[in-house]
């Protein structure tokens, strides 16, 4: 030999070997051999098997420490949302005594310039208020809940009765659904 190391035999090799009867696998039958190839296969199996709940245990615990990771930046956001609000409504105060300062200032009674202060904040909480009506349909999840359920019928809106014919439902990614979703707004 010239130092090479013996290589394994090709599947055709072993083909060969075995159909002439030479061969680690001589004087095995066909039925034998598919016993012994069906064994490997079911070992391979029993094998994933074992495996796969360590896969699955990797997996979840990954999902448990993002979801505690989650949580924590959740807190988080919470608390400076709160804060935030604070610092903007007494930044809101400010603006609006300064506003009201200057106007009583610029000669307009005092009583007539918080009237006026409170219309332009009660206006600007309507159409806040207003909105968040509009937005409301959105927790149900519409387009979601048309898409994973079966024929459940729909009252139509009161706007949507007169577009669409009682009978029709919107498919799934009717084009108002895209814009929407296109948009980043509901």
């Amino acid at each position: 030999m010239d130092g090479q190391q013996p290589q394994p035999a090709a599947p055709a090799a072993v083909d060969t070997a075995t159909a002439t009867g030479s061969g680690p696998a001589a004087g095995l039958s066909q039925a034998q051999l598919e016993a012994l190839t069906s064994d490997s296969l079911l070992d391979n199996v029993k094998q994933l098997l074992r495996d796969l709940p360590g896969l699955v245990s990797d997996r979840v615990h990954l999902l448990a420490l993002e979801l505690k990771r989650s949580g924590l930046a959740l807190a988080q956001m919470v608390g400076l949302v709160v804060a935030a609000g604070v610092l903007l409504c007494t930044a809101w105060l400010a603006l609006w005594t300064g506003i009201g300062i200057a106007l009583v200032e610029a000669g307009l009674a005092w009583g007539w310039t918080l009237v006026l202060i409170l219309l332009l904040n009660l206006g600007a909480a309507w159409l806040a208020i207003k909105r968040v009506l509009a937005l409301a349909r959105f927790l149900a999840l519409p387009a979601t809940m048309r898409r994973l359920t079966l024929s459940t019928p729909t009252p139509p809106s009161r706007r949507g009765a007169a577009e669409a014919p009682p009978n029709v439902s919107p498919s799934a990614g009717a084009p108002d659904e895209r814009a929407a979703s296109s948009s980043g707004t509901p």
